[in-house]
């Protein structure tokens, strides 16, 4: 179908203001816009109970994590830990704030969002490390933080679904932590993909096929490192033995066809899997929720997944 109305819109705002592509822009450049982006179309944040903020041991020094709950403590509740997107060279836990708050109310959950460490200062395989230092956390403290350690999942958009997938094949690999279920957001999964959603997708108003290659040009010291299933969560050996994944992709996304190409790998692999297309969306829409009502429609999916799965 065409580019949704309200897609449209967004785009014509965009050109109307001149808006730069992210990636004719400095790595720090880039960050500020991309977060000023995103705040000014995720909508009003919802409140939750409480926000926490933490630092943690990782593998290359502290980390922060900051936890959302959706009551006060006093039972354990599942956890979900997010992944921010942003191409492993932009973002923040605040890029994923408005998200967080939403799953934490609608799951009925804690969520985790940690601040893994950013492109191109710190290439692959830093996130992922990151990535499964804030998991194992999670599960080794989760009495005092009053999460069920039984009840974790993943999720992330993005390059953070990039990341959740890398995560979960991590946990697989050194024995854990054990993840109940995980929700990709139009995940890069292939540094080698050429789809063609990829090479249709060449709009400089919107996410596009040189975008992809900018992130993945900042994330990959060497790129032969793209080639571990790591950092190419499609080109893992197996992907046997995954939690249970929600997939979700856009029509009007290069990554699209690389997402659901992973939901059919981990399915053949014998991973429960449920994928959704959102027909008419750009890459990003799912962060949208002030200005597209698909992506209000995502999160509630993704949110259903997740409760149930955490249940």
């Amino acid at each position: 179908m065409p580019l949704h109305p309200q897609a449209q819109a967004l785009r014509e705002r965009r050109a109307r203001a001149g808006t730069p592509a992210l990636y004719s822009l400095t790595p720090a450049e880039a960050r500020a816009a991309d977060l000023a982006d995103i705040r000014a179309s995720a909508g009003t944040p919802e409140p939750v109970a409480a926000v926490e903020e933490h630092r943690i041991a990782g593998p290359g020094g502290p980390l922060a994590v900051r936890l959302y709950r959706p009551e006060p403590p006093g039972r354990e509740l599942p956890a979900l830990l997010y992944l921010f997107g942003g191409g492993w060279t932009l973002g923040s836990p605040d890029t994923s704030d408005a998200i967080c708050r939403r799953l934490t109310n609608a799951v009925g959950c804690v969520t985790a969002s940690v601040g893994y460490r950013l492109a191109p200062e710190h290439p692959f395989p830093a996130a992922v490390h990151d990535c499964h230092a804030a998991a194992r956390w999670l599960a080794e403290q989760a009495g005092a933080l009053g999460v069920d350690a039984a009840r974790l999942a993943v999720a992330g958009d993005s390059a953070g679904g990039n990341l959740a997938a890398a995560l979960t094949l991590l946990a697989r690999d050194e024995g854990g932590p054990a993840l109940r279920h995980q929700v990709l957001v139009y995940p890069n999964t292939d540094h080698r993909a050429d789809t063609a959603s990829l090479r249709e997708h060449d709009d400089p108003l919107l996410f596009n096929r040189r975008s992809v290659a900018w992130y993945w040009g900042h994330y990959l010291a060497d790129p032969a490192d793209g080639d571990h299933p790591y950092a190419s969560p499609l080109r893992a050996p197996s992907l046997a033995g995954l939690p249970p994944a929600t997939v979700i992709t856009a029509e009007y996304d290069p990554l699209r066809d690389e997402g659901e190409r992973y939901a059919e790998a981990l399915r053949a692999a014998g991973v429960p899997v449920e994928a959704r297309r959102y027909d008419g969306m750009p890459h990003g829409f799912f962060a949208m929720t002030g200005v597209l009502d698909a992506a209000g429609e995502a999160q509630r999916y993704a949110a259903e997944r997740l409760r149930e799965a955490l249940r």
